[in-house]
C-alpha cells in the first residue's frame, strides 16, 4: 500500500483507491481486503480510546471551571471583613451550612490523593491554565474523532471497491473458462 499523510497528531490517513487494478496489481484481493480490515480495526480502536478520553475531558472541564469560579469569588471577598455564608456537600444527600472567614489561600485536589495549598492568585492562574489546556485538548480530540470517521468511511469504500472488482474479475474468469470448454 502507498504511504499517506496523517493528521497533526499522527493518525495516518487512509489511501483512496481510485483504480483498483493499479492498487492491486498482483491480484491479491484477499490480502488487500485483510489489510483494509486491519486498518479499520486500528481506526476503531483509536476511536474507542478517543471517545473515552472525550468523556473524561467533558466531565473534567466543567469541574475545573466551577472551581475556578469559586476561587475568583473568594478572591473578590478576600479584603472583606464579613464571613461568607455557604452550604457544602458532605455526601450525596447530606449538606451542611458553614460560615467561611475571608481567606487568602485555598487547598486544591491535584489527584492521586494529593492536596496542595495555593494563594488565590496562584490557584486562579493554575486553574485557568488547566481549563485552557482541557478545552484545547477536547477540541483536538473532537477533530481526531472527525478525522477517524472520515478514514473509516474511506477504508469501507475501498473495501467495497476492491471486493466488487474481485467479484467482477472472477465472473469474467468463470465466463471465459466456461465459453472455451
Amino acid at each position: 500500500m502507498m504511504e499517506v499523510e496523517g493528521n497533526p497528531r499522527g493518525i495516518p490517513a487512509a489511501p483512496f483507491v481510485d483504480d483498483v487494478a493499479k492498487f492491486v496489481p498482483d491480484g491479491d484481493y484477499e490480502g488487500t481486503l485483510r489489510k483494509f480490515q486491519e486498518m479499520i480495526s486500528k481506526y476503531r480502536f483509536m476511536e474507542t480510546h478517543l471517545l473515552q478520553r472525550k468523556a473524561g475531558l467533558e466531565s473534567k472541564a466543567p469541574e475545573i471551571k466551577k472551581t475556578l469560579e469559586m476561587v475568583l469569588f473568594l478572591k473578590s471577598k478576600e479584603d472583606s471583613d464579613e464571613p461568607i455564608a455557604t452550604e457544602f456537600e458532605l455526601s450525596d444527600t447530606l449538606w451542611a451550612r458553614a460560615s467561611i472567614p475571608p481567606t487568602k489561600t485555598v487547598n486544591l485536589w491535584l489527584g492521586a490523593n494529593v492536596m496542595l495549598e495555593y494563594t488565590l492568585d496562584e490557584a486562579s492562574e493554575l486553574l485557568s491554565t488547566k481549563l485552557k489546556s482541557a478545552l484545547t485538548t477536547l477540541e483536538q480530540v473532537n477533530e481526531d474523532l472527525e478525522f477517524l470517521k472520515e478514514q473509516i468511511t474511506t477504508v469501507e469504500v475501498n473495501m467495497a471497491r476492491v471486493y466488487n472488482d474481485d467479484v467482477r474479475r472472477r465472473r469474467l474468469e468463470k465466463d471465459a473458462g466456461g465459453s472455451s470448454a
